[in-house]
């Protein structure tokens, strides 16, 4: 199950969390998300914890605890949602070609 940790303090890293979710099952995969133009944390992450029993306890757990001075959102992660791209997507340059006459 995969599960979603949010309002995480900035300075939270993977380890943390793994570390943290490991107390309630073995942890297969943590992704904390990163700003690609600052390369900071964007203040959540993705834990995957493989067993439902186990994932279920932690999120049970863990919700509203605190760690490095914030508490802690975990839910079951949604799968992700189409998104309309900026600027009407399709990205490059566009071609004038067909709009002669």
């Amino acid at each position: 199950m995969k599960l979603y940790v949010g309002n995480l303090s900035f300075e939270t890293t993977e380890n943390d969390l793994q570390d943290l979710f490991e107390q309630h099952g073995q942890v297969s995969e943590v992704r904390l998300m990163m700003d690609r133009m600052t390369g900071k944390s964007r203040g959540f992450a993705f834990v995957t914890i493989n067993d439902n029993a186990h994932a279920t306890a932690a999120m049970n757990a863990l919700n509203g605890q605190e760690l490095n001075g914030r508490a802690l959102t975990v839910n079951e992660a949604r799968p992700r949602e189409e998104r309309p791209r900026p600027y009407g997507g399709g990205g490059g340059r566009r071609s004038f070609a067909n709009n002669r006459r």
